[in-house]
């Protein structure tokens, strides 16, 4: 049994409440009828209307066959005595006169749509007109008039503004003398004029016959009519209509589209003159290009379709609104019953309900609860007593709750049920056997006293499992103390301090390099002593780290405790704190006096080697300068005896060894004043943009004659395009030489030396200079571009100073280039030169 209360009795039920009401059902049959009814009232209108609109596009199409009836037969009348008076022209030859008028007077006599006749000579001049206004003798326009007729055959023209054929005297686009709207239709044939000329007769037919009987077959002044051209032409139009004769409709639908696919329509859309939607009937003529529209405005169908459908919808709004009060007096007794029935549900289940929930609370928490009598023997347990016990609910009735504890806790368990210690919540931490005894669990215990009349009648209480917890601090407290013990024995000086710069922890290297105590800092911004001193720079980056976050790194001078001043490298970080911001700061120092002691040893070495290499440059240019003057003496005089002994056999081979030793003195003076204005700091390189390739050419031109000697052949496999890049041309030109003139010396007789060039990525241009000659040693490859330096395979005792390469080297790199040298696998050397194309330096400093 339950503390809480007991169960439902068996065979009571409770009631649940349904969805499906008798009010919720009333209510959809209610609103079923009522939709039903509105449907109706919704489907008799869209017939009605449906009926209407059939109705209506059905008179429109009869009107406009009626009207088209009107038109054909009209125009074929016309066309008729339009004949029937050429024939009799034909017949009687009359001139141009009176009786030719009286003659066209009498025809029109019988045609009443037709305002006259008239008569036009070959050239155009009107010579016969039964109209009053026409002037005889005046010249019509032949471009208004057109292609006349074929004879025999009648041509239907445009409208004409005017009231006789002398209008289409005046030029077309000039306004019209007469009213607007005022015309006519124009009907040609060709016709003989007395004996032998031709003329042309014309029949004007009246728009005001069409537009009249249009009018009285209407029968409606909402209704327009019109008839037009199957261009587009308004010829006549009834009074209502928003056009007048002569105006173009052809960007019309209905002649954009429409008649190309169909003679005759009805159709729902935009009117002609008017914007309002219309119902539209047109049909074309069988006769002649003509077109018949009848159109009607939709507003007035539709306004009589919502006159013959008032009694529909009074009689359908009646029957919703006695539909809708019947339900609701009906919904309303029905939901009455159902409160009543609706609370007295509620007051059965409510007791059930509290026994679930309260059931439903102790199976679902996650803690162990119990409850025992006064001696701490079980009578309740939720279901966590199995995660904790590992045995079932009912198997711990009567149990003892003290055997849960291990052997030497028991005595700790049963201590919380003694009934002199008091009213209060009893807490105990025990340790359990679990799976079998191979796991242990810590929980906690708390435990309640029940008291009745001051006497206990038990306990009541809950067990939770802590042993993540007690583990997790464990292990946090290790962890917390490894890392005191690593900032306590790191030989970096280390500090945290809080935002507000008070210090909150120091290690032991702090304090030997500050002096100070754990104690005199913690807790105080400022600190004693020298140190002091540099607070505000210190403060000023603290500042910066706060607001920019991460870390910073700075070096400053600091005191040290032994009173020497040290330079440091001082590194800070934010420490993260709760909510994500900063809690404080952690300062690392690092002494580097010793660095900085040697960098500035290293730095005042460097400078003397830099004076002595300066000083070395300056004696060599000196020195080469000095020896230059009396070696010109030598060169000259021993040239000078060498031509007055060329008869003298003793003494011409003395001169020829003392020419031979100076001008190889003089070579090994020039290239040590190469190398001295390359290591010196005044010599600059001007650089050009240009094609490397003449520069090149020029080399070998020159090199020419030695070349000869040699009996060498040489390649010239330089690239067809332009090789350009930024060189000095001298001193490019002084490479090219140095080491062609290597090639040819240690080329053998009839060998061949390759020039190749080339720019493969665009970058850099390649040059490479293959000779046949002894080649050089792998280990020597790198060495003999050292001043003074020549490969042991090509020293031949020529007496070569091991400078070019060198100078060669100085050279390219000055460029931005380099060279280097290879041993090819058919034999000889290979040296390759590499140039930036197109530098865009103009001068740079010719330093090393």
């Amino acid at each position: 049994m339950l503390p809480s209360g007991a169960p439902p009795e068996s065979g009571e039920t409770t009631a649940r409440p349904s969805a499906w009401t008798e009010s919720r059902i009333v209510l959809l049959l209610g609103l079923a009828l009522t939709a039903l009814v509105a449907a109706a009232a919704l489907w008799v209108g869209f017939l009605e209307y449906r009926n209407h609109v059939e109705n209506a596009r059905s008179e429109q199409a009869l009107m406009a066959r009626v009207l088209e009836d009107h038109a054909t037969l009209t125009v074929d009348t016309a066309a008729v005595s339009l004949s029937a008076l050429a024939d009799r022209l034909a017949s009687r030859h009359l001139p141009p006169g009176p009786e030719l008028t009286a003659l066209l007077r009498e025809a029109q006599a019988g045609f009443p749509f037709l305002r006259g006749f008239a008569v036009l000579d070959a050239n155009g001049v009107v010579v016969a007109s039964t109209v009053a206004t026409d002037t005889i003798g005046v010249v019509v326009d032949r471009t208004r008039v057109g292609a006349w007729p074929a004879p025999g055959r009648e041509r239907l023209g445009s409208f004409v503004p005017g009231r006789g054929i002398a209008d289409l005297a005046q030029p077309a686009g000039l306004p019209s003398r007469a009213p607007a709207g005022v015309g006519f239709i124009p009907m040609f044939r060709t016709v003989q004029i007395g004996s032998d000329a031709s003329g042309l007769l014309v029949a004007m037919l009246n728009p005001d016959a069409f537009s009249n009987y249009q009018t009285l077959t209407l029968d409606d002044t909402r209704a327009t009519g019109l008839l037009t051209s199957y261009a587009g032409e308004v010829l006549a139009a009834t009074v209502g209509a928003s056009v007048n004769p002569g105006e173009q409709v052809g960007a019309h639908e209905l002649f954009r589209r429409r008649l190309a696919t169909t003679e005759h329509d009805t159709y729902e859309g935009d009117g002609i003159g008017n914007s309002a939607a219309q119902i539209v009937a047109y049909r074309v003529s069988r006769q002649w290009p003509l077109v018949v529209l009848v159109q009607h405005p939709v507003a007035t169908m539709k306004a009589a379709w919502w006159r013959s459908m008032q009694s529909t919808i009074w009689v359908a709004g009646a029957a919703v609104l006695l539909l809708g009060a019947m339900t609701a007096v009906a919904c309303f007794g029905l939901r009455a019953r159902e409160r009543t029935r609706k609370l007295l549900n509620q007051a059965q289940a409510e007791v059930a309900r509290r026994e679930q929930e309260h059931s439903t609370t102790l199976r679902s928490v996650q803690e162990l609860i119990f409850r025992t009598d006064p001696q701490g023997i079980l009578t309740f347990v939720n279901a966590r007593w199995t995660a904790i016990a590992e045995t079932s609910p009912s198997d711990a009735i009567g149990m003892e709750l003290s055997a849960l504890a291990i052997p030497a806790q028991r005595k700790q368990m049963q201590a919380l049920f003694e009934p002199a210690s008091g009213a209060g919540i009893r807490n105990a931490q025990i340790t359990v056997q679990a799976h079998g005894g191979s796991e242990r669990r810590i929980v906690d215990v708390a435990v309640v006293p029940l008291v009745h009349r001051e006497r206990i009648i038990g306990f009541a209480g809950s067990a939770v499992d802590v042993t993540e917890r007690v583990t997790s601090q464990r292990k946090l407290q290790t962890q917390l103390a490894i890392t005191e013990l690593i900032l306590q024995t790191s030989p970096l000086p280390l500090s945290v301090r809080d935002l507000r710069g008070r210090y909150l922890s120091t290690n032991q290297a702090w304090e030997q390099f500050t002096g100070l105590s754990r104690t005199q800092v913690h807790g105080h911004s400022a600190i004693p002593g020298p140190a002091q001193e540099a607070l505000s720079f210190h403060s000023q980056n603290d500042d910066e780290l706060i607001l920019r976050g991460g870390r910073i790194r700075y070096e400053t001078n600091m005191p040290h405790a032994d009173g020497s001043r040290r330079d440091v490298v001082i590194e800070k970080v934010l420490m993260p704190g709760d909510g994500g911001k900063p809690a404080g700061i952690l300062s690392v120092l690092m002494d580097v006096s010793e660095f900085r002691a040697a960098e500035r040893a290293t730095r005042a070495a460097r400078d003397v080697a830099e004076e002595a290499s300066r000083a070395k440059s300056e004696f060599i240019a000196n020195i080469s300068h000095e020896l230059r003057t009396p070696l010109q003496s030598i060169l000259g005089f021993s040239e000078l005896g060498l031509m007055r002994g060329r008869d003298q056999p003793k003494l011409r081979p003395m001169f020829e060894d003392i020419l031979s030793s100076g001008k190889r003195m003089l070579a090994l003076v020039n290239d040590l004043l190469d190398v001295a204005k390359l290591e010196s700091s005044v010599g600059t390189f001007t650089l050009e943009r240009t094609d490397l390739r003449p520069l090149i050419r020029e080399v070998v031109q020159e090199l020419a004659p030695q070349i000869a000697a040699k009996g060498l052949q040489l390649e010239d496999a330089l690239a067809a395009t332009p090789l350009v890049g930024k060189v000095d041309p001298l001193r490019f030109q002084q490479v090219i030489r140095n080491v062609l003139a290597n090639a040819i010396r240690f080329s053998p007789a009839q060998g061949i030396i390759a020039i190749s060039g080339e720019c493969p990525d665009g970058q850099e241009i390649v040059l490479r200079i293959r000779d046949q000659g002894p080649g050089i040693p792998d280990q020597e490859t790198e060495r003999i571009f050292a001043a003074f330096v020549q490969s042991t395979t090509t020293k031949d005792g020529s007496g070569g100073t091991g400078l070019g390469l060198a100078i060669c080297r100085k050279i390219l790199e000055i460029h931005g280039g380099r060279i280097s040298a290879q041993n090819r696998q058919t034999g000889g050397a290979e040296f390759v030169i590499v140039l930036p194309a197109k530098n865009f330096a103009e001068t740079i400093p010719g330093l090393l």
